[in-house]
């Protein structure tokens, strides 16, 4: 790390935090804020250069989303929070935030573009690896949602239900009971580490975004529906007599009509699948579904409004999600084929043939061989399993090239392909405990996280 630490520092990317986390050999680092474009150039530089100084050290770096199955993945905590001109944060809630006008209205327009945009802002942080991430009760859910913790839902459930805030929460005292220890002022803003979209004391954390991907389209999509809401409050509050009157029944009207988007549970529960499914928020599962969001009329209008996208670009960003995902899909599938057919199955022959050898051998002897003659029927019946579904994969993947239609190609691999792609895995799976290591033809799982 302070090898990577020189080399960033060299390119003019300071980064201040580098710690282990939950996987084996997972590290973050986190960056200096900086203005949006700069930080997407930069974050850029931050993963090339992870990977050249990892090669230095006879080492790989490991951008993909979900590398190990069973454990945690990867991904990026995308800190976004809006300034003026002149440097004042307009998400600093202050010491008395239900009096904040500013920073209330502010809140509520992005609350309002949260739920308005959710599937564009899903769309944002898709990619074939974050399929295997997003909703797997270690990450974002894949439901967009807004966490605002105690301080702040207090606020906003007064607003809602009185249309006045006259009181706020602070931090309450967290006793250590620990003599030597002091007590400590707990935080009124309080983490949500199950949410997507957190606000963490002065800026939202968007924390579904893929370890891989660019961090360009999450920050165009919340700067443009973030733009989209003020342009349409300050339509409202140009017109007005009263401006404070005015701005303070539209962070009511913002609040009422877009509360269902806050929410400040456990986003890995199975109960707020359900809640989310009653209030209509959309739970969006993968990378080729959220690709609808690009071509939306709501999108297009918001695109073409910000002169960001045309309605013929975005539908040609959608042509190439398909093709994307059909393609990396089918490099995994062809990359599975080889590894079970040319390494896999012929060492599981070889130690099938041992096996079988030492089996006869136990019986010429005139011992009871029952305990080898099962291990060989556990791993003759993987072996079979293998073989079936190597077939089924062969056979499916070649009637998907034969689709023409980018979008149908597309959902045949996550239906299809994927599904035989699980099917196949499983036998393997089972054989990498059964099978002898000095027939293994490559690491084991075990070997390749806990042995570097």
């Amino acid at each position: 790390m302070k090898d990577l630490n020189n080399e960033l520092w060299k390119l003019g990317v300071t980064a201040k935090t580098q710690h282990n986390e939950v996987a084996p050999a997972q590290h973050e680092l986190a960056p200096i804020y900086e203005t949006a474009n700069v930080a997407v150039d930069h974050n850029q530089l931050v993963m090339e250069t992870m990977k050249r100084v990892a090669v230095k050290h006879n080492m790989r770096c490991l951008l993909h989303e979900k590398p190990y199955a069973g454990v945690n993945g990867s991904g990026k905590h995308n800190n976004w929070s809006i300034s003026t001109d002149n440097g004042i944060n307009l998400l600093d809630p202050g010491e008395t935030p239900n009096e904040n006008m500013q920073f209330l209205l502010v809140l509520s327009c992005i609350i309002k573009a949260i739920d308005i945009h959710a599937d564009l802002l899903r769309q944002s942080a898709s990619d074939v690896g974050n399929d295997h991430r997003l909703g797997a009760n270690e990450a974002p859910p894949a439901i967009m949602s807004i966490f605002l913790g105690e301080q702040l839902d207090d606020v906003v459930t007064q607003l809602i239900e009185t249309g006045e805030a006259n009181s706020v929460k602070q931090g309450e005292k967290l006793k250590t009971g620990v003599r030597t220890i002091p007590d400590f002022v707990k935080d009124a803003t309080d983490r949500n580490r199950t949410s997507p979209f957190a606000f963490t004391g002065n800026k939202f954390e968007f924390r579904s975004v893929g370890s891989a991907d660019s961090i360009a389209s999450p920050n165009t999509i919340l700067n443009a529906i973030t733009a989209e809401a003020f342009c349409e409050a300050a339509d409202e509050l140009e017109k007005a007599e009263d401006i404070t009157v005015a701005a303070h029944d539209l962070i009511k009207k913002n609040l009422r009509e877009h509360q269902r988007v806050i929410f400040n549970g456990d986003g890995y529960s199975e109960e707020w699948v359900k809640e989310a499914e009653r209030r209509g928020l959309p739970n969006i599962s993968s990378m080729i579904e959220a690709a609808d969001a690009l071509t939306t009329d709501k999108a297009v209008k918001l695109f073409e409004r910000f002169r960001i996208f045309t309605r013929t670009e975005l539908e040609s960003r959608q042509e190439i999600i398909y093709e994307t995902y059909a393609k990396s899909i089918n490099i995994e599938a062809v990359t599975m084929l080889d590894m079970a057919g040319n390494m896999i199955i012929p060492a599981v022959v070889r130690y099938t043939k041992e096996l079988a050898e030492t089996v006869n051998a136990v019986k010429a002897a005139g011992e009871d061989a029952s305990v080898q003659s099962g291990l060989l029927r556990d791993v003759t019946e993987r072996l079979r399993q293998m073989k079936d579904a190597m077939e089924s994969l062969e056979k499916a993947k070649d009637e998907a090239v034969s689709i023409e239609n980018a979008k149908e190609r597309a959902f045949y691999y996550k239906d299809k392909i994927k599904i035989l792609m699980d099917r196949l895995r499983k036998p393997a799976d089972e054989l990498e405990l059964l099978v002898d290591r000095r027939f293994w033809p490559f690491p084991t799982y075990g070997e390749l996280m806990f042995e570097i």
